[in-house]
């Protein structure tokens, strides 16, 4: 086991290596990097898993006290699998990864409960809540939520996610002691302690997450076996013609619409009814048009001369009246009042 240790711990520091690098990383998950990370942290923990299961490095029979300092750090293992095997990029084959992280988490979570680290409850599995719930409406209980265990569950994550503050706090405090090779046998435990609690919450978490995952692909997996839906499919709508919005036809003879009226003819008709008639600005006037245009001016001329001819005479009698007015006085010629 002493020649064992180095190269079981040398393997677990280098997976949980590039889990934090993983996760620091801006590149997309989805890159060819990224992945080769993630598929290499997979292979160096999955190798020191199979290295602590040969050894038996823990039992149910014993107790956290009695575990050596420097074995702590494998309570890691399935919880340090399970969150890369999450960053896995194969659409065809989530599933499975999913299921495969569910199990790597419950075995993490067994053993820190086997060794009594912190207070939690297992998590169920969907199938095994579904089976409670349809043996509760079975027995004539309410199907409406439970308020109380929602309340309970709320207040718990909001504890669990203190609590993670609380000892990332604590960590960065002896971190670099402990990587660098200078912390006592006690801060070694306390650090790996730490983790092993920090990573109960996590597991807790990544769980109910991907428990919901899981349920939304199955969904989406019997649409696909149904045909899916269950509503027949649309069938396309004939287009609509245009009308008009009138209280009956003889309103819209007499007052029309109410708004312009539609089209009769395109932009290219237009155009070319009036390029037939030779109207159009670069074709000139057309002859129709220059004789139109000419009687117009003649008649404009004659009445012009006809307003000067009437102007003439009314301006004769203007002078024939101021004439008569200096020869004759005010009443000249008015015998009705004379007495």
């Amino acid at each position: 086991m002493a020649e064992e240790a180095p190269k079981l711990s040398e393997l677990l520091e280098r997976g949980w290596r590039e889990l934090e690098e993983v996760e620091a990383s801006s590149e997309p998950l989805n890159s060819r990097l990224l992945q080769d990370k993630v598929k290499h942290g997979l292979a160096l923990l999955e190798q020191a898993r199979r290295g602590v299961a040969e050894l038996q490095l823990f039992s149910r029979n014993e107790e956290l006290e009695e575990v050596a300092s420097a074995d702590l750090k494998f309570f890691l293992l399935p919880a340090l699998l399970g969150a890369l095997t999450l960053k896995l990029n194969t659409p065809t084959k989530r599933m499975d990864q999913l299921q495969t992280a569910r199990s790597q988490f419950m075995d993490f979570l067994r053993c820190c409960k086997d060794y009594d680290i912190g207070a939690f409850q297992l998590p169920q599995s969907r199938e095994n809540s579904k089976v409670e719930e349809n043996t509760a409406q079975s027995m004539g209980a309410p199907s409406q939520p439970n308020l109380v265990a929602m309340a309970t569950h709320r207040q718990a994550k909001i504890e669990r996610y203190k609590q993670k503050m609380e000892m990332e706090k604590k960590l960065a405090s002896i971190t670099d002691l402990v990587r660098g090779g200078n912390a006592e046998d006690e801060q070694v435990r306390e650090f790996y302690l730490l983790h092993i609690q920090k990573w109960v919450s996590t597991s807790l978490d990544e769980m109910e997450s991907l428990d919901q995952e899981m349920e939304l692909l199955r969904g989406r997996e019997a649409m696909k076996q149904t045909g899916g839906s269950s509503h027949p499919p649309r069938q396309p709508r004939p287009p609509m013609r245009p009308f008009i919005l009138t209280r009956d036809t003889a309103q819209a003879k007499v007052f029309g619409a109410g708004y312009p009226s539609l089209p009769t003819m395109t932009v290219d008709d237009w155009y070319s009814q009036h390029r037939r008639q030779g109207v159009l600005p670069d074709q000139g006037v057309s002859q129709k048009t220059a004789a139109d245009l000419a009687a117009e001016d003649e008649k404009k001329t004659e009445q012009k001369e006809e307003e000067e001819e009437d102007n003439e005479a009314a301006l004769q009698r203007a002078r024939d009246w101021d004439d008569w007015k200096d020869t004759h006085r005010r009443g000249y010629g008015n015998r009705q009042n004379m007495g």
